[in-house]
């Protein structure tokens, strides 16, 4: 944060980190190259068996969430609807990824572009895919472009090159802030790799935001058994993060931020703990010293809200409750509108009841300002939007009184004095 928070009693600006739109499968036909039409034809086909499929096997929850649901939904793709729907959850701006309907797959970008796009083995269909969703993506953002920020679908592990003449002709568009790479590099050189610099310098130029989305996973390792998926998911979503940090990437591109979302941030604090210790605590693995010496400038956890950031929709009362241990710089709070993991239909309760025992300084930035930094958003359309649709302190009951501690992180961050944590290596 550049600036202190606000500690008064006006609305929030409540910035969704985390939401879907996208259209109906066959309705992405006008913004598909016409070469990829044949194969669209059998991605469509697909795709509506996957419903009758989920219609058999979770009939039950399939029908109940879209009777009770059945016009808001229609968000996904509808700017009007979606309005509305954001001005009754109260919130201002939303950061906005591919995959509209996560019950059935129909709003699905062609050919699994989207959440699944490192399962493509053509790169022909990869790049077609996320272009027409791009495509889309920029007019469906420019029906507003200060409440609406598009993240972009670039499958750069097929072809780096063809990656950054992508990224190249995003920049400077209306609402669109970042892109989405595949979670999964799977064949290819990982992304700590020097194989993908390019990538990263095109995205610091153009000031947008790299991310993994929670989706993928080894699904060949799980067959039917989801709780193996549930389990792990969360791993190969934020194994990027690493990967990024520990080559350097974010020394060698100062500009470069990456963006880690839905995969919740519970698991944030223990690896601090022990990435800090390994690269700076008095008691680290010495015998791996010299191996790591001048892989990074800082301690890990100085990264997180400069280069870092979490998505993590939706953040459990546990999750703020650990804000400082985590990144209270770097945490951006999330609808996951319209999936049903989310806090949407129900954000106005999750609200009152999840933030009551918070300071307003630190509501302001896990609620929408760390995500004005991290996007670059125009705070001062947003403050005109949130003067009409954003909760208030008071309506989320809270002490006006209550004030965060100057060492608060510190604290939190027990290991730094513990282990008298300063770069060495």
């Amino acid at each position: 944060m550049n600036q202190p928070a606000s500690t008064g009693g006006e609305p929030y600006v409540v910035v969704s980190s985390d939401t879907h739109a996208g259209l109906q499968c066959e309705d992405y036909r006008p913004y598909l190259e016409s070469g990829l039409h044949d194969e669209f034809e059998r991605y469509v086909a697909e795709r509506h068996a996957q419903r009758r499929i989920a219609e058999e096997t979770n009939a039950e929850f399939v029908a109940q969430w879209e009777g009770d649901n059945a016009e808001g939904l229609l968000g996904a793709y509808d700017p009007v609807v979606r309005d509305k729907v954001m001005d009754a959850d109260g919130i201002a701006g939303e950061i906005i990824f591919a995959d509209g309907d996560a019950v059935t797959g129909q709003e699905s970008p062609p050919f699994g572009a989207g959440l699944h796009a490192g399962q493509i083995t053509d790169p022909r269909l990869a790049f077609g895919g996320a272009r027409a969703h791009n495509r889309w993506l920029e007019e469906f953002c420019a029906t507003d472009p200060v409440r609406r920020a598009g993240v972009a679908l670039v499958p750069i592990t097929h072809d780096p090159a063809q990656g950054v003449r992508e990224i190249e002709s995003l920049a400077g568009k209306p609402g669109i802030r970042g892109i989405m790479v595949p979670t999964m590099w799977h064949g290819f050189p990982a992304y700590g790799t020097d194989h993908y610099d390019d990538v990263w310098a095109a995205c610091a130029e153009a000031g947008l935001v790299v991310h993994t989305h929670s989706g993928e996973a080894d699904f060949s390792s799980y067959g039917d058994n989801v709780a193996m998926y549930i389990s792990e998911v969360p791993f190969w979503t934020h194994r990027m993060l690493w990967q990024l940090l520990f080559s350097g990437k974010f020394d060698r591109f100062p500009g470069l931020r990456y963006a880690v979302v839905e995969c919740g941030s519970y698991w944030i604090g223990d690896l601090l703990w022990k990435t800090d210790v390994n690269f700076g605590g008095t008691n680290k693995i010495k015998k791996m010293g010299t191996r790591m010496k001048g892989l990074i400038s800082r301690l890990p956890s100085e990264y997180f809200g400069t280069n870092v950031f979490i998505g993590a929709s939706t953040m459990s009362r546990e999750e703020i409750r650990r804000r400082h241990l985590n990144g209270i710089d770097a945490l951006m709070w999330g609808t996951d509108y319209p999936h049903p993991e989310g806090s949407w239909p129900n954000t106005v309760e999750r609200l009152e009841t999840d933030f009551r025992d918070v300071s307003i300084e630190d509501t302001r930035q896990l609620l929408g300002l760390n995500a004005v930094d991290c996007y670059g958003l125009d705070l001062d359309g947003l403050t005109g939007v949130a003067a009409r649709v954003g909760p208030t302190p008071e309506q989320l009951g809270q002490d006006p009184d209550l004030r965060t501690p100057a060492d608060a992180t510190r604290a939190a961050r027990w290991w730094l004095d513990e282990y008298d944590c300063e770069l060495r290596y």
